[in-house]
């Protein structure tokens, strides 16, 4: 387990500060003066988890980003405890900073039990180690970046191993393509002991579910996104549901597509599956999609 990883993982571990109010830091986003959307939502359903049974697993969740998280500050995450149900359990968070709520959650946890089964066919796509890492991928577009940027993405990314099926947006800048993204990841380094936990896997590929989601909007456009400068955009709502077990520091495919961008908003939807095909876990995200003055 390398230190991001590892700082990553004391991120999502909550200070409880009364029996269903947690705290949680933050770090902040790599291009943008706020926290991350991905950690929020991560921390969020940390704080919910640790008031459900353990014999319960998290099948869904359904949050809106509500204000801008200022890394700067402490987030406290208030629990109300929905309903205890003989084979489900809800939970609503919200996230609070300087006396605001600027994140609100629904979480929903479900005893196991045996049921109907089918899913999608896995993508026909390559094996994650014949794609380049990170450190080999992002210096090739240093050119489009502004001053140090491939740095603080790097370093953002430090925690998870993700890898590009085909050319990300800021590889694509002035050529529409169709609107579908696809990267491998998984954790940089194994979760063992206390970090080994069901919840945590979760927990964790909710982070990663929001770092690229949106990139197949940006695809349909020829725009590169944030690291280029040619939009300007931030996660309006997020919804998961978690169909089967997986462990996120095995590799695990996220296959993402975007049906539909109007309004200035875009929507995307992805899938996680794990290497040996079984579909884990369904994504959906809308956006704030701007395009600034003077790059039309």
């Amino acid at each position: 387990m390398n230190d991001a990883l590892q700082s990553l993982l004391d991120l999502l571990d909550l200070e409880q500060i009364e029996e269903d109010i947690f705290r949680g830091t933050s770090d902040a986003a790599p291009l943008v003066p706020r926290v991350f959307g991905g950690q929020v939502a991560a921390q969020a359903l940390v704080a919910a988890g640790r008031t459900v049974p353990e014999d319960r697993s998290a099948h869904s969740l359904h949050a809106y980003f509500l204000r801008p998280g200022d890394p700067g500050a402490p987030i406290v995450y208030t629990v109300d405890r929905i309903r205890d149900g003989h084979s489900f359990t809800t939970r609503r968070v919200v996230a609070v900073q300087h006396g605001q709520p600027i994140f609100h959650l629904s979480a929903s946890f479900q005893l196991y039990e045996d049921g109907l089964e089918h899913q999608e066919p896995m993508p026909d796509v390559p094996d994650p180690l014949t794609l380049p890492t990170a450190e080999e991928l992002l210096p090739r577009y240093e050119h489009l970046f502004g001053p140090g940027v491939a740095e603080r993405m790097l370093q953002a990314r430090a925690s998870i191993d993700l890898r590009y099926v085909d050319a990300p947006p800021f590889g694509s800048v002035g050529r529409p393509r169709e609107p579908k993204s696809q990267v491998w990841f998984r954790t940089n380094g194994k979760l063992d002991g206390v970090a080994d936990h069901p919840l945590l896997h979760v927990c964790l590929a909710t982070y990663v579910s929001d770092m690229t989601l949106l990139d197949s909007i940006l695809l349909a456009h020829g725009r590169g996104g944030w690291a280029v400068g040619d939009i300007v955009g931030a996660s309006l709502d997020h919804a998961m549901w978690f169909h089967r077990p997986f462990r996120v520091d095995d590799w695990l495919l996220y296959d993402q597509e975007s049906p539909s961008a109007s309004g200035g908003r875009g929507l995307a939807k992805g899938r996680i599956v794990t290497a040996d095909g079984r579909l884990a876990v369904s994504v959906i995200q809308e956006g704030v999609m701007r395009v600034p003055r003077g790059k039309k």
